[in-house]
Formats: structure tokens, C-alpha cells, sequence
């Protein structure tokens, strides 16, 4: 093989490399890194096996919190690493969804999970659009189950973090059925919003 064609080859081969290298960078899908504080005991995408990325929607700008349930009882005693990772494929698979439903979602005991990243929409079954609205799922059925004082105060502290680090309004926290005709978050949970606990909660807690 002689010089020029060598020189050729070689040329050609960075070409490859450096087109092949562009589309990978190309294909990064960015994800808001959040800083959890202690206080929210937050599991974090890979303490639960969170599958990364696979496609992305516009990102939003972050303006509400919207407060969910998951509409369907939710036993003490259920494994709530294997309902995580059974939403996630549920979700990508049969909805054609980019990840889970919800940002966040919160167990029967209180713990908070981390869900589809933030800096993307959520998605409903229902009409009203996500765009903008932070999604925190409670896991069960309110208006069949009770909300527990852990959970009420789990909601608080994920809410109250929400609104300090996207500047949201207290104005701007509502429930799923602020927005569209559904009972989610079911009636034992809405009431907190109806009569203002949540606000105040985390109104008291934000100010000096």
C-alpha cells in the first residue's frame, strides 16, 4: 500500500471517528442533578435501579406542584423497589411514555423515591397538560385509604424543597384535580390541600 493511499485510509478512518464520537455526544440526554438535603431521605435513581434515558421530550420551565395518588390500593407490606421498576417498563412499554409518570413518589411509610427527572414533563391519563407542573405521586388510593402522618409529612418536606429550589408560589400548589375531572389525589389526601395544610406548612417553613 503506498503513502497517498495510507494517508487516505488514515484520513478517512478520523472522519469515521470523529462523526461516529459527534453522534454520541449528540445523543447525551441531559438530566437535572438535583441536590436532595438530608431531611427528605430521598431514594435517589440508583439506590432503586432507575433505567436511564432512552428518549426525551422538550424540557419546561417549572411552575407548579401538582399532588397525585396512584388510584389503586397500595398494601403496607408491598415491594415498592419492584412497583418502581414495573411503572418505569409499564410506562415505556405499553404507554410509549419516556420514563415513569411522576417526578417523585412517596410510599405508605413516608419515603420518598425519585422518578422521571425533573426537567421533563410528567405524563397523566387525563387531559390536562403537565407541562410545567413538578408531579408527586402518593403510592394508593385515597379515596379508599387513609393518609398516614408520615405521609403527610413527607408530602410537605418534598413540597416545600420544590417550591424553594424552582421558586414556586404557594398559590401553585394544587392537586391532579385542580387541572382536570378526576378525584386524584383521592379525597383522605386532597382535604390537606382544600383546607391549606400543605400551603401553610410549607409557607411557615419558608419564612425567616
Amino acid at each position: 500500500m503506498n503513502g497517498k493511499i495510507l494517508t487516505a485510509v488514515t484520513v478517512g478512518c478520523l472522519l469515521l471517528v470523529s462523526a461516529c464520537s459527534t453522534h454520541a455526544e449528540e445523543a447525551v440526554i441531559p438530566v437535572m442533578d438535583l441536590q436532595f438535603p438530608a431531611e427528605l431521605g430521598m431514594t435517589e435513581h440508583e439506590q432503586w435501579g432507575w433505567v436511564p434515558l432512552s428518549r426525551a421530550l422538550p424540557e419546561h420551565e417549572i411552575t407548579h406542584i401538582t399532588i397525585h395518588h396512584g388510584g389503586v390500593v397500595f398494601p403496607d407490606d408491598k415491594d415498592v423497589i419492584g412497583y418502581m421498576k414495573a411503572l418505569q417498563s409499564w410506562s415505556r412499554s405499553e404507554k410509549d411514555w419516556i420514563d415513569s409518570p411522576y417526578h417523585f413518589m412517596i410510599d405508605r411509610q413516608g419515603k420518598i423515591y425519585e422518578g422521571r427527572p425533573v426537567n421533563y414533563p410528567g405524563d397523566t391519563n387525563t387531559t390536562y397538560d403537565p407541562r410545567g407542573h413538578v408531579l408527586v405521586e402518593v403510592m394508593g388510593d385515597y379515596d379508599q385509604q387513609v393518609l398516614s402522618a408520615a405521609q403527610l409529612d413527607a408530602v410537605v418536606v418534598m413540597t416545600r424543597y420544590l417550591a424553594q429550589t424552582f421558586d414556586v408560589p404557594v398559590e401553585n400548589i394544587g392537586g391532579h384535580r385542580d387541572y382536570a375531572e378526576t378525584s386524584c389525589p383521592g379525597a383522605d389526601l386532597y382535604r390537606y390541600l382544600q383546607d391549606s395544610t400543605i400551603q401553610a406548612r410549607v409557607r411557615a417553613a419558608s419564612e425567616p
